[in-house]
């Protein structure tokens, strides 16, 4: 279990999203943006059918317990993820 996961700012989150979360973490390492999105994807579809949906304080939360633990390379990759999930947000009302 990675350490961010048992800090005290995500004590009160379902261990099923802390999962969720390390495994969006764990599939990015090393992944090009392009690379990234195809790993946030399939991920964001599978919470969506788990009915894992996060609440904005547990984002909050989350984020700044893996901040917390995270070298600044890791912390600037979070930055990208973050960013690649809000522009995924932004395209899911768009046509096909």
């Amino acid at each position: 279990m990675e350490p961010w996961m048992e800090d005290d700012l995500v004590k009160d989150i379902p261990k099923e999203k802390l999962e969720f979360l390390s495994q969006v973490m764990m599939g990015s390492k090393g992944k090009s943006q392009k690379q990234m999105m195809g790993v946030l994807i399939p991920l964001m579809k599978e919470a969506k059918s788990k009915g894992l949906q996060f609440t904005a304080s547990e984002t909050a939360a989350a984020i700044a317990a893996i901040r917390k633990y995270s070298s600044q390379e890791e912390n600037s990759r979070i930055d990208e993820i973050l960013h690649k999930v809000d522009q995924a947000k932004g395209n899911k009302g768009a046509a096909p």
